[in-house]
């Protein structure tokens, strides 16, 4: 069985003053926090939801 892609995904900016559905993006991703890092599978879902608050994380790793 192999072993599923991993994304590393940092919050790098506020959710202060920002859409409510960014910020439920931002939970989803379970980031909720400036500096706080998350580790997702790598899915076109998991993609599509970081590309939405792009200007708000940024990708640290992939593996």
């Amino acid at each position: 069985m192999a072993k599923a892609k991993t994304i590393k995904v940092e919050q790098t900016g506020s959710a202060i003053r920002r859409h409510h559905s960014q910020r439920t993006t931002l939970i989803g991703l379970r980031l909720n926090k400036i500096g706080r890092v998350s580790e997702l599978q790598d899915t076109p879902a998991v993609r599509g939801m970081i590309a939405k608050v792009q200007h708000l994380v940024r990708i640290v790793g992939e593996q």
